[in-house]
């Protein structure tokens, strides 16, 4: 049996930008998605914590050490610039191995710089 288990989590990071006349996606600082385990195009939940908003879609790199956090196209229409997101990746894995497993956990500081 193979279930669904949280991989990657970047937990309360700050919005910087929402960009609704762009193809879609979320942009994510490079060192927060390599802090998080989280690679160029993988698919992701976004959680508002503002307004209890939850949609998916998938990640754009943004400039290494930016900050940014920016949700493009019509996830633009489900944040504000300012508001707080928890940034969520699965992976479907054995029921045996995903006992075991660890997910890679990020709490940024209020600057978006990962701390750990």
């Amino acid at each position: 049996m193979q279930i669904q288990v949280v991989k990657s989590k970047i937990h309360r990071v700050t919005v910087t930008g929402a960009e609704l006349n762009y193809i879609g996606s979320i942009t994510v600082d490079e060192a927060l998605m390599e802090a998080a385990n989280i690679i160029e195009g993988e698919k992701v939940q976004i959680v508002n914590i503002n307004n209890g908003e939850r949609l998916e879609t998938y990640v754009i790199k943004g400039n290494r050490g930016s900050g940014e956090i920016t949700l493009n196209g019509p996830a633009a229409r489900k944040v504000q610039k300012g508001d707080i997101v928890i940034i969520i990746s699965y992976a479907l894995m054995d029921f045996e191995e995903a006992k075991q497993f660890k997910p890679s956990l990020v709490f940024p500081n209020t600057e978006n710089n990962a701390i750990g």
